[in-house]
């Protein structure tokens, strides 16, 4: 059976579908993956031109270098997608709909990851500024963010109650 992997960026104005395996998924560490994402990485994973298709949508692009191209929602800024001029596109892995089925298997540029990643798990968890189950609920019945799967319209109030189908 197929993969089929679904996503977007967080306010639903771009949505897309790939079929099949996502290849490389890796976490890019360089210094332009790390402006362009504005955190210390960039998770990506290609899909062929082929088995890519906009569903909702374009995407602004915005020229990085000279061979690469960075897909990102004009609306809510999310960046999606890395195109590097080649025979694949590379989606973010964080935009996708189940983020946590795509694991990385490489890192790359680690000239430039910062020196204290790997001390990430051992910062101490304060636990008082975690949500409350209540919490959660209140700002999900008031969030402007897309759900995690694919609705007919977007957003709420446009014929589509729940913002869901």
């Amino acid at each position: 059976m197929t993969q089929i992997h679904t996503g977007g960026c967080q306010c639903g104005a771009v949505r897309y579908r790939a079929e099949g395996e996502l290849g490389f998924p890796h976490l890019c560490h360089c210094r332009m993956c790390q402006k362009a994402a504005g955190n210390y990485f960039m998770p990506l994973g290609g899909v062929m031109y082929e088995n890519f298709k906009l569903t909702r949508g374009e995407p602004a692009w915005f020229q990085s270098s000279e061979t690469v191209r960075r897909g990102f929602c004009e609306k809510c800024g999310t960046p999606l997608f890395y195109d590097g001029s080649s025979d694949h596109i590379s989606i973010t892995l964080g935009s996708l709909d189940d983020p946590q089925s795509v694991k990385p298997e490489v890192q790359t540029n680690l000239a430039h990851k910062m020196p204290w990643f790997g001390t990430l798990d051992s910062l101490h968890h304060d636990a008082k500024m975690d949500m409350t189950p209540q919490e959660e609920e209140t700002i999900s019945a008031s969030s402007n963010q897309h759900p995690d799967h694919n609705t007919e319209v977007w957003p709420r109030g446009n014929g589509d109650a729940e913002g869901r189908s």
